[in-house]
C-alpha cells in the first residue's frame, strides 16, 4: 500500500490567494494556513504533522511556505522525514526522504537562510514604513476611542466619586479602554 499525497499551503494573510501554490496537482488532503510563517505554531501545519504517516508524501510549494527561519525549517524537515514521510518542495525541485545527503542538506540550509533573510528584510521595511508614516503624522494602529477632553472629564468625574464602570458604559467603551486612557 502506498501512502497519501498531501499538500501544505501557506499564505501570510487571509486576503491572499492560495491558488498559485501547487496549481494543477491533486492531493488526498490539503492543509491551508493563512498566517505568517514566523514560527511553526500554525493550526493547519500542526494538523498536517499529526496526520502524516509513514509512506506519505507531503508536497509544499516552496521552502519559505513551510518555514521562514532556519531553526524551524530544519526541525520540521527532520520531524517530517523522521516519520518516514517524503517531503517535496516543488519550486526548488528538492525532495527529502530522511536519507543522509550532504548536498541536499547544504541546499536546504542555503535556501532556508534566504527565507530567513527575506523575512528579516520584510520586517525591516515594515518598521521603516511605520516610522515614515508616523513622521508624516499618520495614525498608526487603532484610533483612540476617547478624546483628550473626554479623558479629562472622566478624571474629574472619578474624583467626584463616580465609578469607572458606570463611566465606561456611559462613554461606550470597555473598562479596559477607560483604564488605558487614564494611564496615558
Amino acid at each position: 500500500m502506498t501512502g497519501q499525497n498531501l499538500a501544505y499551503i501557506r499564505v501570510s494573510s487571509v486576503d491572499q490567494n492560495v491558488d498559485r501554490q501547487l496549481q494543477g496537482l491533486e492531493f488526498d488532503e490539503t492543509f491551508i494556513d493563512k498566517v505568517s510563517g514566523k514560527d511553526a505554531n500554525r493550526p493547519q501545519l500542526q494538523a498536517c504533522l499529526r496526520h502524516i504517516r509513514k509512506g506519505d508524501t507531503l508536497h509544499v510549494h516552496s521552502i519559505d511556505r513551510l518555514a521562514r527561519n532556519m531553526g524551524d525549517l530544519l526541525k520540521l524537515v527532520a520531524e517530517i522525514t523522521g516519520k518516514g514521510v517524503t517531503l517535496k518542495f516543488h519550486k526548488e525541485q528538492l525532495t527529502f526522504t530522511g536519507e543522509d545527503n550532504p548536498f541536499q542538506r547544504l541546499q536546504l540550509q542555503i535556501l532556508g537562510a534566504c527565507a530567513e533573510f527575506e523575512r528579516a528584510m520584510i520586517k525591516e521595511r515594515q518598521r521603516e514604513g511605520i516610522a515614515a508614516a508616523k513622521k508624516r503624522g499618520k495614525q498608526i494602529g487603532a484610533k483612540k476611542k476617547l478624546t483628550p477632553e473626554q479623558v479629562a472629564e472622566i478624571r474629574s468625574r472619578i474624583q467626584a466619586g463616580e465609578t469607572k464602570k458606570a463611566l465606561a458604559q456611559e462613554f461606550g467603551v470597555s473598562r479596559q479602554t477607560l483604564y488605558t486612557a487614564l494611564e496615558g
